[in-house]
């Protein structure tokens, strides 16, 4: 992978023996070619091996190794026998006439492949060291006051920079066809640069929040006006609150023509997967202006505000059946109904209430939409301290443009600064952990070492969104909040990514538990900002062995920390007994209070009837529910 990021070239190697295209490429070859079209292909060719000696029987056979792989390849692809040294040295003649295409995310920086890698220690700090590394500079000029980003290693700044003669120069003929380490350690020094410390670029990773930048200052004469406005509308509105409505409940009520009719949700999807604690406008049986219209709508809201007035039969009076019943018998009684019911547990989000703590603490973070689409919820609401450590934008499009555009002239202004593309150059990066410069010189020797200079803002942390999707060949599941390693562009570290929806028709997203097969989801986590496009690649180590194996490929969304993600639970009940428009209900809950502190809350059940909680029956959490229409014994949800 680190080598097909800077490649220019991509040479694929097939038999011409195998008979069929699926036998061409083995599974590891197509992981590799998935992989490396996540990462964009460069320019590629395919060599042909084992190809016939007789002329005819050798262009059937490389016609028909030709039309099964083209397919696979992009189309400026080419095809090369490979048999013989003439059939390379023919090749090599042919290649370099071509013009190379590389990835468009991989020139919008500079970067180079350490031709050498040494180290320099410190005698101030033995913690620390200067790492040299040296190597020609491409696709852009690196400037000495630039920060540098050293794959595997992190961000870093230069202390120095040393423009170097060309120990192979492309015109001049050598003995020999590659340089050794005595070409670079002879090579003259031509010019060196220093950094300005006025406009070096400094090394920020954290934000330092200011303590002060929260206090609020004594309000206007039009702020204490509002804020009164504001205090009658909520007297206003508390006073269609139902008996037992506590100030927590009635805080997240929203002002509607009910207010006994909202919803309790920490989460969503959208309008079409309205269920849990979510209710919706228009499905979740509050009224749309097509509900206005329609001749059974009164005759519906009529039957669902029912109150003491309804007839109660004597049933429903009465203490609940189990009030004596024990913890282990509850429990074994959910158990059979659930495995009665299992056809019905179609719903993801569905958690059971626990029995040993209160639903009104367990869930306490959750909260009532009346609609997930439009209801407002607040980004910067009940965040730690540490968040204000992270960076953020008034507009990362605008910011984007604005990097982008001051790199592109410095670029063309040719600064004095800056190492020149194609320069043989050697870099000095200061303030290197010694351990860590010490595996880097151990890893140059089987893998590449790259360095890039990173674009202004990219080593501040923030939170960054991938469009992610599950790679084909990866089977095991991948839980949030699980340990992947991620490759972004030249950069890699590992983080623990959190997967939600994409909605594209609401602000807020519906947080998923797992990362599902077969779509694109939205992965967020804590790293140094990046401007897109940038590739991902995300690899997990297996279990046991501790081999990576690609888990998930994807890119770079967007940076933004004011994203909003929820978390959505659908609490279950299960009917006892049916009257009419009433119905008694148990196991959603496992006490009174528990049910008086969700009264507010819509009731729904699978057939689409919807209701609200009257009253609480009994001791242990069961419950009577009226809905807007009559039904039989189906499973209830909230």
């Amino acid at each position: 992978m680190e080598m097909a990021k800077v490649a220019d070239l991509i040479a694929f190697v097939a038999s011409a023996t195998e008979q069929s295209t699926c036998d061409y490429i083995d599974s590891f070859g197509s992981q590799c070619l998935s992989v490396f079209r996540s990462l964009g292909l460069p320019s590629t060719v395919v060599f042909i091996r084992d190809l016939p000696t007789e002329l005819k029987r050798r262009n059937d056979a490389k016609k028909i190794i030709t039309s099964g792989l083209t397919s696979e390849f992009p189309e400026d692809c080419k095809f090369y026998p490979a048999d013989t040294k003439d059939d390379l040295h023919k090749f090599m003649w042919l290649f370099k006439e071509q013009r190379l295409t590389t990835p468009h995310w991989r020139n919008q920086r500079p970067y180079l492949i350490a031709q050498k890698v040494d180290m320099v220690p410190d005698d101030s700090i033995p913690e620390q060291c200067t790492l040299l590394l040296t190597g020609y500079t491409r696709a852009h000029s690196l400037s000495v006051n630039q920060l540098v980003h050293v794959s595997g290693a992190g961000d870093f700044q230069l202390s120095r920079i040393d423009i170097m003669k060309d120990p192979i120069p492309l015109n001049a003929r050598k003995d020999h066809n590659a340089m050794d380490s005595d070409d670079i350690e002879d090579a003259e020094i031509i010019r060196s640069l220093a950094p300005d410390p006025s406009s070096q670029e400094p090394l920020l990773v954290e934000n330092v929040p200011d303590p002060l930048a929260g206090e609020q200052t004594w309000p206007t004469e039009a702020e204490m006006a509002e804020a009164e406005r504001n205090q009658k509308q909520k007297r206003l509105r508390k006073r269609a609150l139902p008996r037992g409505t506590s100030e927590y409940q009635a805080a997240w009520i929203v002002d509607g023509t009910d207010g006994e009719d909202s919803g309790v949700e920490n989460d969503g999807d959208d309008d079409e997967d309205d269920d849990g604690m979510l209710l919706d406008e228009g499905e979740s049986g509050f009224p749309s202006q097509e509900d206005t219209n329609n001749p059974d709508f009164e005759e519906d809201q009529a039957s669902l505000h029912l109150r003491d007035s309804d007839e109660e039969t004597e049933n429903d009076s009465v203490m609940m059946e189990g009030d004596n019943m024990t913890r282990e018998q509850i429990e074994d009684e959910i158990k059979k109904i659930k495995e009665a019911h299992a056809e019905d547990e179609e719903f993801p989000d569905e958690v059971d209430t626990p029995l040993d703590v209160p639903a009104r603490k367990r869930f306490a973070k959750y909260r009532g939409l009346k609609s997930f689409r439009t209801s407002s919820w607040d980004p910067k609401e009940s965040l730690p301290p540490e968040y204000a450590r992270i960076f953020a934008f008034d507009s990362f499009a605008r910011t984007q443009k604005h990097v982008v555009a001051k790199a592109l002239k410095v670029e063309q202004e040719g600064r004095d600064d800056c190492a020149p593309v194609g320069s043989f150059a050697r870099f000095y990066i200061k303030e290197v952990p010694f351990h860590v410069a010490s595996n880097l010189c151990a890893a140059s020797r089987t893998a590449p070492i790259i360095l890039c200079g990173l674009l202004q803002h990219e080593s501040k942390m923030s939170v960054l969104h991938f469009s992610i999707k599950k790679h084909d060949s990866y089977d095991a599941p991948i839980k949030s909040k699980e340990e992947l390693i991620f490759h972004v562009g030249f950069r890699q570290f590992v983080a623990r990514p959190i997967f939600s929806t994409d909605n594209i028709n609401s602000d807020k997203h519906k947080m998923e538990r797992f990362l599902h097969a077969g779509r694109f989801s939205i992965a967020s986590i804590y790293a140094p900002i990046s401007f897109p496009p940038l590739p991902l690649i995300a690899l997990k180590n297996a279990a046991g062995t501790g081999t990576p194996a690609v888990a998930a490929v994807g890119s770079l969304r967007s940076i933004d920390p004011d994203r909003i993600i929820l978390k959505k639970i659908i609490l279950t009940g299960y009917p006892q007994r049916v009257s009419k428009l009433k119905a008694t209900v148990r196991y959603m809950f496992h006490n009174p209070e528990d049910v008086r502190w969700f009264k507010p809350v819509e009731v729904w059940t699978k057939c689409g009837r919807r209701g609200r909680v009257k009253e609480p029956i009994g001791t242990h959490g069961g419950m009577k529910c009226i809905f807007n229409g009559a039904f039989n014994n189906m499973i209830l949800f909230a």
